[in-house]
């Protein structure tokens, strides 16, 4: 019984914690000093008078194009292997194979959210 008794004051002695936590809002802490602003990156402007960044994004595309044509290749690759094998289990080669088809989809990936 006495149990019961600390138990019940417990939970009523949280009671109004709970409340207060759940109504209140939080508090923000500022930050001092206040954040800088990250500069523009296309603000910055080649020899050529060209953006940088127009040149950066031409040089990805033409390297998303080439990792591209590479990653087809070697998904052909991968499929001629897979369906000459004979067995349920794949070859160290074929693993290989896929290792090497990851680093290309994770290169073009890379390049792809840098836009």
């Amino acid at each position: 019984m006495t149990r019961h008794r600390n138990l019940r004051r417990v939970f009523l002695g949280m009671a109004p914690a709970t409340l207060l936590a759940r109504f209140l809002p939080a508090q923000e802490i500022p930050s001092y000093p206040p954040p800088i602003p990250p500069s523009r990156p296309d603000d910055v402007r080649l020899p050529n008078g060209k953006k940088q960044r127009d040149a950066i994004l031409k040089a990805d595309y033409e390297h998303n194009l080439k990792d591209a044509q590479e990653l087809v290749t070697r998904t052909r690759d991968f499929q001629q292997g897979l369906e000459k094998s004979d067995q349920y289990v794949l070859s160290l080669g074929l693993l290989k194979q896929l290792d090497d088809i990851e680093k290309i989809t994770r290169r073009i990936r890379g390049r792809m959210r840098r836009i």
